[in-house]
């Protein structure tokens, strides 16, 4: 059964809406932690829109569990990610007019810049993810580049209307979670998933983690944060 890792930024965008302290993604991660999350993920974004520089340090100096960055890879948040040294990176695509982001690296139509980005990390003994699809040649092209982990991206599956075009969703998962297990690599997943249609993802065979934020921040500015990370991993 897969454990779960919290993602903070939507914490960070009710902070930023008032430009100014509160609510603090670094306690949220605390809280996360103590109801029983086994990770905290942040998402440092070019045009910083939500989490900050600022967060990402705290973030590696309290996080007693592990610390997952989310970036794009350019030369910006590679020094960043050098200087911080969080547990593992995961390299997504970003667009800066997306809300959220929409799609799978294109791992094969970047194998070189992503290789030297992981090459970097592997270096300063960051673990390396790639958020992909659940394509068999993006999976076969993260092994080649030397990346350790991937999250398969769930938008797809968690979008889907429940029955035939849900279970295709899930059907492909997976398969790309066992093609990935037997190259050797670990697999994460996340995107959208939700109390709804958690329980499925999360007993999946070869999933070890699942990353969610937007589905717990939103409970938690309901019910509070310790009962909306509890709430879902009873779903597990």
């Amino acid at each position: 059964m897969a454990t779960l890792g919290v993602n903070v930024d939507h914490i960070a965008t009710i902070r930023q809406a008032r430009g100014g302290h509160e609510p603090d993604p670094v306690h949220a991660a605390a809280l996360a932690e103590i109801a029983g999350a086994k990770g905290i993920t942040a998402h440092l974004r070019e045009d910083r829109r939500h989490i900050q520089d600022r967060d990402i340090y705290l973030l590696k100096q309290t996080v007693a569990t592990h610390l997952n960055l989310e970036m794009a890879v350019t030369e910006e948040m590679v020094k960043l990610a050098v200087d911080v040294l969080p547990s593992m990176v995961t390299l997504v695509p970003e667009k800066r007019q997306e809300l959220t982001t929409e799609g799978g690296l294109a791992v094969r139509e970047h194998e070189r810049e992503l290789a030297k980005a992981i090459e970097t990390f592997r270096n300063h003994n960051i673990l390396v993810s790639l958020f992909i699809m659940p394509d068999l040649n993006d999976i076969k092209s993260a092994k080649r580049i030397g990346a350790t982990h991937i999250e398969l991206h769930t938008g797809p599956y968690s979008n889907a209307a429940a029955g035939a075009a849900q279970d295709e969703q899930l059907e492909q998962l997976k398969n790309a979670a066992l093609f990935a297990n037997r190259l050797g690599l670990h697999v994460n997943a996340g995107h959208g998933l939700n109390y709804q249609n958690v329980t499925a993802i999360a007993r999946m065979n070869f999933i070890e983690e699942l990353n969610i934020g937007h589905s717990i921040i939103s409970r938690a500015a309901l019910v509070g944060m310790d009962r909306a990370v509890r709430d879902i991993i009873a779903q597990f």
